[in-house]
């Protein structure tokens, strides 16, 4: 006898994938043909016919803690070949939004990042830090002088801010999400036979990570779709610029605390070339998602929530204000250029704290999930 399953349908929950882009999850008629279209769907068990019942149905404890929801990495193919405009890119899109606030601590900062409403308030927060503690070390004004903006907000500042959050906020609040999330995928890939192993073994699933990598840097499963081509060169060039700055902070934070060469550095500087080209290469991704976004294309395909427009928007903001920040600063123009430096920070504030709540945090997520799905054999290891 097959076991019983007791469906309990929350409509609390559809609403709420609604509201995160995921409006239109009611016009499906169970075709699968999002299923067939979609070419980086798993043989055995494939999405995302399955998560669309679930979806409909509002049955949570079958979408949140599902791998297959993170597998999708909504290239819309689906979207542009359903029949009833369902969207079934944008729908499962809606559940990561969704999860990425189950899995969040503190759950209020998880629930109001993702709300559009709250957009002033998470912007307030950096700049009421920013101004008490340039107030009280007596920095609250525009320096007279070449401009150096470790003068105006000093380098000791920064790191205080800073090094606590890369440290300490993100490891400890990303954990403890990432623990939730680990536990649910397996515990789900177990119960619904998508997991041919039942233990969870870290040096294997490392391992499954270690494999998983040449796959996300190469993007290869972006390179598998066929309707939104145009979306795999945008996120190859975001993902390389946060690499290149990346390690150009790094290198920077060596030279200015273990080396002791303090900046600012020749534009010639070949740490600062890498810089600059990350730049470029970042403000060149972001517009291309934009455009890519905007385009009508007469597919299926919605242009995006709150969620997703959030964190593109911030991301634009940050390459903007950094790189006017450094024009104005060659231009001597210091009441421009410090400002922007402010503004700057204050987005890279928005950037690092919030990190675990946006967009930004399914990149963590889906790569896991993606490991998951090699180390329990159902995807092979490229």
């Amino acid at each position: 006898m097959a076991n019983s399953y007791w469906v309990e349908p929350d409509v609390r929950f559809v609403k709420q994938l609604k509201r995160l882009g995921g409006d239109t999850l009611k016009k499906c008629y169970q075709c699968a043909t999002c299923s067939v279209v979609c070419p980086i769907s798993p043989e055995e068990r494939p999405f995302p016919r399955k998560e669309m019942i679930a979806a409909q149905w509002g049955l949570k404890d079958k979408l949140v803690g599902n791998m297959d929801v993170w597998l999708c990495h909504q290239c819309n193919d689906c979207s542009t070949y359903c029949p009833r405009g369902a969207r079934p890119g944008d729908v499962l899109n809606a559940v990561r939004a969704y999860s990425i606030q189950e899995y969040a601590w503190p759950k209020w900062l998880g629930k109001i990042v993702p709300d559009g409403r709250f957009w002033w308030l998470l912007l307030a927060i950096p700049v009421a830090i920013f101004l008490f503690l340039l107030g009280v070390t007596g920095h609250l004004h525009i320096p007279e002088g070449e401009i150096e903006f470790a003068k105006f907000f000093p380098t000791l500042l920064v790191d205080i801010i800073f090094v606590p959050l890369a440290t300490f906020w993100i490891p400890v609040v990303f954990g403890i999400g990432i623990y939730r999330f680990m536990s649910d995928i397996h515990k789900n890939a177990v119960a619904e036979g998508k997991a041919k192993r039942k233990d969870l073994n870290i040096p294997d699933f490392l391992k499954s990570i270690a494999c998983t990598i040449p796959t996300i840097l190469s993007h290869s499963k972006f390179s598998q779709c066929t309707e939104n081509k145009g979306r795999y060169l945008a996120h190859i060039l975001v993902l390389f610029s946060f690499v290149g700055l990346f390690v150009v902070t790094n290198i920077f934070f060596v030279a200015l605390y273990i080396l002791q060469i303090p900046g600012p550095y020749a534009q010639a500087n070949p740490v600062k070339i890498l810089a600059n080209i990350s730049a470029i290469a970042l403000l060149v991704g972001v517009i291309l998602m934009i455009s890519n976004r905007l385009k009508d294309t007469g597919a299926n395909v919605g242009k995006g929530s709150y969620f997703d427009w959030s964190l593109i928007i911030l991301v634009l903001g940050l390459v903007v204000t950094g790189g006017l920040s450094q024009l104005t600063r060659l231009a001597h123009l210091p009441s421009i250029a410090y400002p922007m430096y402010f503004a700057h920070l204050v987005l890279v504030f928005c950037l690092f704290a919030y990190l675990p709540f946006s967009k930004l945090a399914h990149l963590v997520y889906r790569t896991l999930a993606m490991a998951y799905s090699r180390y329990s054999e159902r995807e092979p290891c490229d």
